[in-house]
């Protein structure tokens, strides 16, 4: 009716007004920072939310304006407005609407999480134009609350936006260099480059301890396999990130490190005892709680000694509630992982998940396979009574919460004509140079082979496994160690696989790159064995899992570098010629071959 709505629409915008003041007031004062912020200078203070506001217009929302706050949806295109015709059929095949402005205004979304294959991320200053058209139009629906956007940019493995924004070190490769300055460093320039294209949440960092060499999803996300090690690098991220700006997402609780099923495709099975958890798996967790991470994301395994039901974590509510928020005590933002992964759709149908998933205690519903079943589900169970209102406006206000802290209320947009020159900066780029540096682990030089003598020129081999960058925009990787190892004054060349081994003889060295070696028999392992065997010194360089030596011939030298990205690879190729000493150690023990914490140096 029209009092109802006129007097809805004074109070939303109270509301937003006392969100947007208080924001304000805190920026001008400097008394509301965050943890972070002592610790790293020089941030936005981190805004506090005026709750009584916040609840005033949680208060004043329609039930469909209040579910549609919860999701978290992918959209399909480079522009909120205008996406190119096959992203707008995309769009109008799994969502009803051809536009990202349109889906916003549909569902009366919370967030839009950003992918490269969704076409979301092709440069810094479209990014930024995306983002702002997204929130003018969530600014022009409803509620006008504006939108949290994200996205899953680890750094390392996982990453969605590539150059020219600054591409860092992973976390493994930060758990080698074992510096939590230097991984909060990391952190911060990544939030400020996000910060600088709208985007206000990264699913990032990992907290999970990797101690399965197995773990087919997790892996090189994971600092290492030492719980104190992991919490004190996975706290020093949520430092970075939220002192700029940036909402940090501990991930996957309650612990994802010793799988051999990738969630993606199944449902794994997390074997540990509570007391083996309690020792492994949450003390990460709890640091990035206390840490005061705004938000925290489930993972869809099973937990048996946690809750024997068989449900995977994101639908329990004895981890998510009994666990996550009674015994760490955490208050905010409870993100589950992507719904449209297998892990969590085994066991219920997509209509029975969200709901679920909100009965177990999250906030957000991160990427629902069918936005609008899952959104009809919701709204559903509220009309049936099996959830009410009451619990759907708890999760808003926390989720409110964040946006009001992120300084999203005062202002939501980025500054397109400045971001070029926020992203992939030279300050930023030799920042991510700096951390690498300590990273590159040296695990074998019995004769003392390395480091090769640059100033003679030495002729050098370099092939192997040449994958995909994650962003598509590096590599490839023996391109770049060859191409990084003649500016240091070597003569490199880059070859195939299938050429090299004819090739190696009258080389001074041989580097390899090897990537996932499986155990047993493999292209990988008869490559190393057959350029051993013609007698040049071969270097095996680990591009991914330090794992590797373990399932191959034992080399003249062996390296890891935990990331097969640029900026690792130039990491690695100054140790390789001495430029840099190597001062990294494992954070993992390789099995068979050399314990946790190895490493030598020159």
């Amino acid at each position: 009716m029209p009092y109802h709505a006129s007097r809805r629409a004074l109070l939303a915008a109270a509301a937003m007004a006392a969100a947007t003041a208080a924001g304000a007031a805190a920026s001008a004062t400097g008394s509301h920072r965050t943890p972070d912020d002592p610790r790293s200078p020089g941030g936005p203070p981190a805004r506090r939310p005026d709750r009584a506001g916040l609840r005033a217009l949680v208060a004043s929302m329609e039930l469909p304006e209040l579910v549609g706050q919860l999701f978290v949806s992918r959209a399909y295109g480079h522009s909120a407005t205008d996406p190119d015709p096959a992203d707008a059929e995309l769009n109008l095949a799994q969502f009803g609407v051809r536009t990202a402005a349109e889906l916003v205004a549909r569902y009366h979304l919370g967030g839009i999480v950003y992918f490269a294959w969704a076409h979301n991320t092709r440069s810094p200053r479209q990014i930024a134009a995306l983002s702002n058209g997204l929130q003018r139009a969530a600014a022009a629906a409803g509620s006008g609350i504006p939108l949290l956007l994200s996205v899953d940019q680890e750094h390392g493995a996982v990453a969605r936006i590539g150059r020219p924004a600054t591409l860092l070190p992973g976390a493994m490769a930060l758990g080698a260099g074992g510096s939590a300055a230097d991984a909060r460093r990391a952190a911060r320039v990544a939030g400020a480059e996000l910060a600088a294209l709208g985007i206000r949440q990264d699913y990032a960092p990992v907290a999970d301890v990797n101690v399965n060499p197995a773990n087919p999803v997790i892996g090189v996300r994971s600092f290492g396999s030492d719980p104190d090690a992991v919490a004190e690098l996975a706290a020093a991220q949520v430092h970075g990130y939220q002192g700029a700006g940036v909402a940090a997402t501990a991930k996957h609780f309650p612990g994802h490190g010793d799988t051999e099923t990738d969630s993606h495709v199944g449902l794994p099975v997390m074997r540990h005892s509570r007391a083996q958890w309690e020792e492994l798996d949450e003390p990460p967790f709890r640091a990035a709680v206390e840490a005061g991470a705004d938000v925290v994301m489930t993972a869809h395994i099973v937990f048996p000694a946690l809750d024997p039901s068989g449900d995977p974590a994101t639908l329990s509510r004895p981890i998510v509630t009994g666990i996550l928020r009674e015994r760490l005590g955490f208050r905010g933002v409870v993100v589950t992982d992507a719904l449209d992964m297998a892990g969590v759709r085994q066991k219920y149908g997509d209509e029975r998940v969200p709901v679920l998933a909100l009965k177990a205690g999250c906030d957000q519903l991160l990427n629902a396979p069918d936005l609008g079943l899952a959104y009809r589900a919701v709204l559903a169970a509220v009309g049936s009574g099996e959830l009410t209102r009451e619990r759907i406006e708890e999760s808003v206000l926390r989720i409110l919460e964040v946006k009001a802290r992120r300084g999203l209320f005062e202002d939501p947009y980025a500054d397109e004509e400045r971001v070029d020159a926020l992203v992939g900066t030279a300050e930023h780029l030799a920042a991510a140079d700096a951390v690498a540096a300590g990273t590159t682990t040296l695990l074998a030089n019995p004769a003392g082979l390395l480091p090769l003598d640059a100033s003679a020129g030495p002729r050098l081999l370099v092939t192997g496994a040449d994958p995909a960058s994650p962003t598509g925009t590096t590599g490839p990787p023996t391109a770049v160690l060859a191409r990084e190892l003649t500016a240091l004054g070597c003569r490199a060349r880059a070859l195939p696989p299938e050429r090299a081994v004819a090739a190696a003889p009258g080389n001074a060295a041989v580097l390899v790159c090897t990537y996932n070696v499986p155990e047993g028999e493999s292209p990988q392992r008869t490559l190393v064995a057959d350029l051993v065997a013609t007698g040049v010194p071969v270097v095996l360089v680990a591009i991914r899992n330090p794992y590797d030596p373990a399932r191959l011939p034992r080399c003249a030298a062996e390296l890891a570098t935990y990331t097969w990205t640029d900026v690792e690879l130039r990491a690695a190729a100054r140790v390789l010629t001495g430029a840099e000493r190597p001062s990294g150690r494992l954070p993992v023990p390789v099995p068979g071959r050399y314990p946790l914490g190895h490493g030598l140096e020159y």
